[in-house]
This record gives C-alpha cells, structure tokens and sequence, in this order.
C-alpha cells in the first residue's frame, strides 16, 4: 500500500490536495458498500448534524447526507479491515511527514438523489483537533450526469473531484472550504477526519 500512501502525499504537497484513484480495492469497496445499503435498508443512517456539542443542528437547505459512525466496536470485518488500512496511512504518515496524528473518526455518507452539503470548512472554530479531512467513495459506474462532486476551493481556483469509486481525497480541514454539488443519483462515501492532540 505505500505506492498508494505516497500518491496521495505526492498530490498533497503539490496542489494541496492529495488524490489517489484506487486507495480503497475493489473487493474492500464493494462489501463497505453493501454495508452502506444494508444500514440505509435497516433505517440505521441517521440525519447529519452542522456544528458540534451544544452547538449540533440539522438543515437541511445546507446538508441534506445522512450518516453513520464507522467503530471498531461494531466488530464487522469489512470495516476493520479498513480500520486496519487507516492506521496504517497514519503509522506511514506519522512515521514519513511527522504529522503527528493520534486518532480518527468515520463515518458513511449517503447523499440521496437531488441532496447536496453546501460550502463549509470542516474544523471547528472551537475545536481544532481536525488536522486532514479523508474521503473515500463507493459509487461504481459514475458518470459525469450523476453529479455530487467535491467542490474545492483555492485561493484563485475551484478544483471539481469526481466521486469514483475506490478515489481518495486528502486535505487540510482547516485550510480548504469545499462543497458537495447536487446529485442526481445516490451517491456513497466514507468520510471522516484525522485528528491530533
């Protein structure tokens, strides 16, 4: 996997953003999929908050995702196994960049047809435990009609990322305000944050 952790680092240092086109396998995205759907089916995803602690709401007009908490505890073995492919990007980018990263959170993300998350920033004014955002996406056979890309936004330039399945995102969550545009078909991901301090 390192060819895969350098890609995304490679990226990263030279555009701020770091991409990687089959981080996740085919095999392993797939069966996080089926996971995501068989949650979705269960009525175990859950409205996606804005905010955090006393400070949590739910709009809709903003972010219209529904989510659910990724955890060990959960003992499914699709998920620790990426778990255990997590803590080895983080073994590997400690070890390599002295990040100094020293936890993480994820969750699914299933954005529904005609849903959207519009600009934001993911670090909280209060809380800057979020050091780089990571996104990985589970839409097979997406086309440029199906919308829900990630919208980045650089100082003089807005970046568009095709949510393709397996594709890994990597940025800084307190530098890079972004957005998920409108889609018109479901669209799945991972999301989640690595965390220092």
């Amino acid at each position: 996997m390192e060819q895969a952790f350098e890609g995304v680092i490679s990226s990263f240092l030279q555009d701020r953003v770091g991409l990687y086109h089959n981080f996740l396998s085919q095999e392993l995205s797939n069966n996080l999929k089926r996971n995501l759907l068989e949650l979705l089916l269960a009525n175990q995803l859950k409205v996606a908050g804005i905010g955090n602690n006393s400070k949590l709401l739910t709009n809709k007009s903003i972010r219209s995702d529904v989510i659910y908490w990724l955890d060990r505890k959960h003992n499914d073995i699709h998920e620790n196994s990426f778990f255990d492919l997590i803590d080895a990007f983080i073994k590997y980018l400690n070890t390599t960049c002295f990040t100094g990263i020293t936890g993480y959170e994820f969750h699914y993300a299933y954005y529904d047809k005609g849903s959207s998350y519009k600009r934001h920033l993911d670090q909280f004014k209060d809380d800057q435990k979020r050091a780089f955002s990571v996104i990985f996406y589970l839409n097979e056979n997406w086309c440029l009609e199906d919308g829900g890309q990630l919208c980045i936004y650089h100082q003089n330039t807005t970046q568009i990322i095709d949510p393709m399945n397996g594709k890994c995102v990597f940025f800084k969550s307190s530098e890079l305000e972004h957005e998920v545009l409108l889609n018109h078909t479901p669209r799945m991901s991972i999301t989640g944050w690595l965390k220092v301090g």
